[in-house]
């Protein structure tokens, strides 16, 4: 994020069921422990759960701002972690791309991102619906989410340039759910060292 142009951090992928929340709320965590305010936004109005996470409701939320009906500061809440406060998805609404390109959610992005030292956005998955690439155009830095087993190379590919179509530049990915093989690990198990040059 050294060269990005503010310090909004999306968190995308290519399909459901990847981990996207499991990655955005721990890193979110992980960087509010150490002292850094962290907000972290669930972008996903349609099906976004991010407040499970939390022990919270689901209600007051993103789409509740867009749409007008309540202000900025009745949808941020606190979470159990300090310096880490959550915008849950709100009501699901019927048309979340076009709040989403309304200019009240960039104004709003523009707002948190003064008040916070970083935000943190979860998103829908780019292959399913919009809504990432018009929220990748606003961050600073984009990352993708991919599972282990379950993406393809196929996949990533598409939604790297479905990414790259809107403008929005992919900084890395997240390879989640990594499973290390049996061998991996005898093979480390069964590693020399010797002192002796002539071997």
């Amino acid at each position: 994020m050294l060269e990005a142009k503010n310090n909004v951090l999306m968190i995308s992928g290519p399909a459901p069921e990847i981990g996207k929340t499991f990655i955005s709320t721990n890193f979110a965590a992980v960087v509010a422990k150490t002292g850094v305010r962290v907000l972290l936004i669930d972008a996903d109005m349609r099906k976004g759960y991010l407040q499970k996470q939390f022990a919270l409701e689901w209600d007051d939320g993103l789409s509740d701002f867009l749409s007008g009906k309540l202000n900025k500061e009745r949808v941020i809440k606190r979470s159990n972690i300090d310096n880490l406060d959550v915008v849950t998805r709100g009501q699901i609404p019927p048309n979340p791309s076009e709040l989403l390109m309304h200019i009240r959610f960039k104004q709003f992005i523009d707002q948190v991102s003064q008040d916070y030292d970083l935000v943190i956005i979860d998103t829908p998955p780019v292959l399913a619906v919009t809504d990432a690439c018009i929220i990748g155009s606003l961050a600073g830095t984009s990352m993708m989410v991919a599972r282990f087993g379950k993406n393809t190379v196929k996949e990533l590919e598409v939604a790297r340039r479905r990414f790259s179509q809107a403008g929005v530049d992919i900084k890395g990915i997240v390879f989640n759910a990594v499973e290390k093989k049996a061998s991996t690990v005898q093979s480390y198990y069964n590693y020399e060292y010797s002192n002796d040059t002539n071997k």
